[in-house]
């Protein structure tokens, strides 16, 4: 148990300091390709932050624990728009640009709505078990590749946005590459390690997979995305902190649950019709609160809403395994 304890410490220590690094040096990568913040978000943080859940979900599936790599994808999704997108407006409302609220946000939508169907699938065609085939997962590293495709449609196409006219001292690009990579690092051996020693407790309490994949191993794989966001949010890159949340849920959906079912057909088992639902809903609510009430920002009061759900959502899981 001590052991456990430290590596969620060090865990926790390294995935906050790779954070900040990571948010400095994709900024710094962003601002001389003449790319835009959000696109970085969506593509190499996103990518950086969700490399837990693609190792973690992989490993489960090879090794046949499937309720471990659906519930990681689907808990992580869960955390990183109540709680990652919560905390972060708390700490600093967000404010959602058009286009995001037109083009990527309904992306976020579409992949939990898919995964809503695939679940469902013995409803539409009479088959006994709930599983991802590896159909489903071709299909689903197709909508992979599409979405890859229209970023880097829209990274040609856009620009990097000033900052306020002032002129800054740009740190240097080997620097800046040096800081991406130390801070992936950091955030995957740090997220390994919280995971580690979460998922020993847990089991020593005796909680099922299910139960375990949906809260501590999401949350403990989504708290590169919590760190990241929340130290861009309060350096005012608000476009690093909202693409790293919804390029991490398209990413754990389409290409880790893609890569997955490819590998391994992965059945539901315990993750049921409630844990889909509540994902579809927080999509859902997340593109709600982005449009109306405020003119297109996430404010405090809507972050806090938002966490307040997943309180809800944790609790409820707790009464029903209890």
């Amino acid at each position: 148990m001590i052991a456990d304890i430290f590596f969620l410490i060090l865990g926790l220590v390294l995935i906050l300091v790779g954070a900040n690094i990571l948010t400095d040096g994709s900024s710094a990568i962003a601002k001389r390709w003449g790319v835009s913040d959000l696109v970085i978000g969506l593509t190499v943080v996103a990518f950086g932050t969700s490399a837990p859940e693609l190792v973690i979900s992989l490993i489960s599936a090879i090794q046949g624990n499937t309720e471990l790599a659906i519930g990681n994808v689907v808990g992580s999704n869960v955390f990183n728009i109540l709680v990652i997108i919560g905390v972060t407006a708390m700490v600093m409302p967000i404010k959602v640009e058009r286009s995001i609220m037109t083009n990527e946000i309904p992306l976020v939508v579409l992949s939990s709505l898919v995964l809503l169907v695939m679940g469902n699938a013995p409803l539409l065609d009479g088959t006994a078990s709930t599983m991802l085939t590896r159909i489903d997962g071709i299909v689903l590293l197709m909508f992979f590749m599409i979405f890859m495709r229209y970023t880097f449609t829209q990274a040609k196409s856009g620009s990097a946005p000033s900052e306020d006219g002032v002129a800054k001292r740009e740190m240097p690009m080997w620097k800046a590459i040096l800081w991406v990579i130390g801070g992936l690092g950091a955030l995957i051996f740090g997220g390994d390690r919280f995971v580690a020693g979460a998922s020993g407790v847990a089991s020593q309490l005796g909680v099922s997979d299910a139960i375990i994949a949906l809260t501590i191993v999401a949350a403990g794989t989504s708290l590169p995305e919590l760190a990241t966001s929340v130290t861009a949010a309060l350096k005012g890159k608000t476009g690093i902190a909202l693409g790293n949340v919804i390029g991490s849920n398209i990413f754990n959906i389409f290409l880790v649950l893609g890569c997955s079912a490819t590998v391994h057909p992965l059945k539901f088992n315990g993750i049921g019709n409630f844990d889909l639902l509540v994902l579809a809903g927080a999509s859902i609510l997340f593109w709600l609160f982005g449009w109306f009430f405020k003119k297109r920002t996430i404010t405090r009061i809507e972050g806090a809403l938002l966490a307040i759900c997943y309180i809800a959502y944790v609790t409820r899981l707790i009464i029903t395994a209890s």
